[in-house]
C-alpha cells in the first residue's frame, strides 16, 4: 500500500470568525484568539486543487476601456436607504443587512422591492417596472401576502417563493430571470450538497457563495438579510461580510418607532451616512428630517432639560437630554440612565462635584434622553452636564439653547468634530443661543448667539444667570 494510498482525509476544523483551519478541534481559535468558534468543516484539502484555465474567457483591459455605465447605481424608491447605498443599487452588488429580530428588516425591504418592481427612476430618467424575486425563508408565503398588503406593496412583477434550499432557489433564478434578488434570509437556506444544519459555517459559504456567484455573472442586485449575534455582530462565518460588497446594520429599539440603517462596509459608496425610518402600523417610511422625534414640545421651561446636536454618520440630529436630581434615602444614591452612558454620567458626576461647585453626593440622579435616542459621543457631555445642573437648582434653561461640548475631567471644555454643521442644525430648527467650548473658531450662523465657556463653572455661572426659577439655596458648597 502506498503512503497516498494510507493516508486518510482528516476532518478539518475552521473558525467562524476569522476562518483560520486546524485538522483538530479547540477551544480557542489560534488566529483571532475568540472562544468557541472552531467547529467541524469537512476534509482539510491536501493541497492545491484549482487549474490553471487559458485562455482567459475574459481578457484583459487597459483600465481607461472599462464600460463605468453599467457600475452606475439605480435608485431603489426609498430615500434613506439610497443614502446609506452611495445611490442606490448597482448592478451585480450583493449587499448584507443585518439586524436584530422584530427590528423591521423585512419591511423595509418589502417597502423596496415593491418600488423597485413599481418602476423606481432608472439611470435614463424613466419609469421602468422591473421583476424582482423575493425568497423567504423564514415566513410562509401567505405571511408575506398579509405584510405586504397591510403596508402597500403589492405588485403585479414582484414574485414570492417561500424556499429553503439553495437548488431550488438557483432554479427560480434560471426560471424567472428577475432584475433583482432578495433573499430572507441567508442563514435560513441551505443546499443539499453539503453537510451540516442550515446557518452552519459551511452551509453560510456555500449559500452565499452560490449566490454572489450568479448576482455578478447576471448583473443582478442582491439583498441577504443576515442574523446577528447576541453581541450585535452578524451570524455565521466572518468571511461572509468580506463577499459582499455591502454590509448595512439595521438598528432600533424595540420599544422606539424610529430606526437607523448604516453601511459598515460599502463599495460603491460612503460608510458615514445614516439612514432614519418610522417604523408603524402601516409599514415603514423614511425620515429625512427626523429631529423633531427626539424633542420634547412640552419641555420649554421645565428644570432638568438641555438640548444638544449629535452627529450620525454626516447627519446632525438634535436630542433632547433630561435629568432629574432627588434626595436620596439610602446610604448609596441611585444613578440611572436610559440612552445615556452610564460611565460618562457618572465622570460628568464627578466633575460637577468638584469642579461645578455642586453637592450631588447625596442625591439620586436620573438622566435620558427623549423618542428613544442613543448618545454616545463626548458632544452630549454639556447639555448632559447643564441638564442636571437646571435639575438641581430648579432653573430651567432658556427654551431655545442648544449645548455642545465635551466635559473633561479636570473641568474643561474640549471642541468636538462637526461644530459647524451641528450649530446650522441648531439655527435651522430656530434655537436662539447655543453653549460652546471657547477657542473653537467657528462662525455663528445666523440667528444663533454663541456662548463660549472655557471651563464647566462658566457654563454652570451662565445657566443658574440665565435660566427662571427661583432656585434652592442649599444646591451649591
Amino acid at each position: 500500500m502506498t503512503s497516498s494510498t494510507s493516508k486518510r482525509a482528516r476532518p478539518a476544523y475552521r473558525c467562524a470568525e476569522c476562518g483560520w483551519t486546524t485538522v483538530k478541534w479547540v477551544g480557542r481559535c489560534g488566529e483571532c484568539q475568540a472562544w468557541g468558534t472552531v467547529s467541524e468543516d469537512g476534509p482539510a484539502a491536501a493541497g492545491p486543487r484549482t487549474a490553471t484555465v487559458s485562455p482567459a474567457r475574459e481578457p484583459a483591459r487597459p483600465i481607461g476601456d472599462i464600460d463605468v455605465e453599467s457600475a452606475r447605481a439605480n435608485p431603489t424608491g426609498v430615500g434613506e436607504f439610497d443614502r446609506v447605498l452611495g445611490g442606490g443599487l448597482v448592478p451585480g452588488a450583493v449587499i448584507l443587512l443585518a439586524g436584530e429580530p422584530g427590528v423591521g428588516k423585512s419591511t423595509l425591504l418589502l417597502d423596496v422591492a415593491s418600488n423597485v418592481a413599481d418602476g423606481a427612476l432608472g439611470p435614463d430618467g424613466f419609469e421602468s417596472p422591473r421583476t424582482v424575486l423575493y425568497v423567504t425563508g423564514e415566513e410562509s408565503a401567505g405571511q408575506v401576502r398579509l405584510r405586504a398588503e397591510r403596508i402597500g406593496a403589492l405588485s403585479p412583477t414582484l414574485l414570492l417563493a417561500a424556499e429553503t434550499d439553495l437548488g431550488t432557489v438557483l432554479g427560480h433564478l434560471e426560471v424567472n430571470q428577475p432584475d433583482m434578488l432578495i433573499v430572507d434570509s441567508v442563514q435560513t437556506i441551505a443546499s443539499a450538497q453539503v453537510d451540516g444544519a442550515p446557518g452552519g459555517v459551511s452551509q453560510v459559504r456555500e449559500v452565499a457563495g452560490a449566490l454572489i456567484a450568479v448576482a455578478k455573472e447576471r448583473q443582478i442586485p442582491t439583498i441577504l438579510v443576515g442574523h446577528v449575534t447576541k453581541d450585535g455582530s452578524v451570524a455565521g462565518p466572518r468571511t461572509l461580510e468580506h463577499l459582499v460588497d455591502v454590509v448595512c446594520q439595521f438598528e432600533g429599539d424595540r420599544h422606539s418607532r424610529l430606526r437607523m440603517i448604516r453601511a459598515v462596509k460599502n463599495r460603491y459608496g460612503p460608510t458615514d451616512e445614516v439612514g432614519c425610518f418610522d417604523l408603524s402600523e402601516d409599514g415603514i417610511v423614511g425620515l429625512p428630517d427626523p429631529s423633531g422625534l427626539f424633542l420634547s414640545h412640552a419641555g420649554s421651561g421645565v428644570a432638568g432639560s438641555c438640548i444638544t446636536v449629535t452627529l450620525e454618520g454626516r447627519r446632525p440630529l438634535a436630542v433632547e437630554v433630561q435629568g432629574l436630581v432627588a434626595p436620596s434615602p439610602l446610604n448609596n444614591p441611585r444613578r440611572a440612565t436610559s440612552g445615556v452612558d452610564s460611565s460618562r454620567l457618572a465622570m460628568i458626576l464627578a466633575v460637577l462635584q468638584r469642579h461645578g461647585g455642586l453637592r450631588l453626593a447625596d442625591q439620586d440622579v436620573y438622566a435620558s434622553t427623549v423618542g428613544g435616542a442613543r448618545i454616545t459621543e463626548p458632544a452630549s457631555d454639556l447639555a448632559a452636564a447643564l441638564a442636571l445642573v437646571s435639575a438641581r437648582t430648579g432653573r430651567p434653561l432658556p427654551g431655545a439653547t442648544v449645548a455642545v461640548g465635551e466635559v473633561g475631567l479636570a473641568g474643561d471644555l474640549r471642541p468636538v468634530a462637526g461644530l459647524d454643521r451641528r450649530l446650522g442644525e441648531a439655527a435651522r430648527l430656530g434655537f436662539a443661543h447655543a453653549v460652546v467650548p471657547h477657542g473653537t473658531g467657528v462662525k455663528a450662523p445666523e440667528g444663533l448667539q454663541l456662548v463660549e465657556a472655557a471651563h464647566i463653572r462658566d457654563a454652570v455661572e451662565w445657566a443658574q444667570s440665565a435660566g427662571g426659577g427661583t432656585g434652592s439655596e442649599t444646591d451649591r458648597d
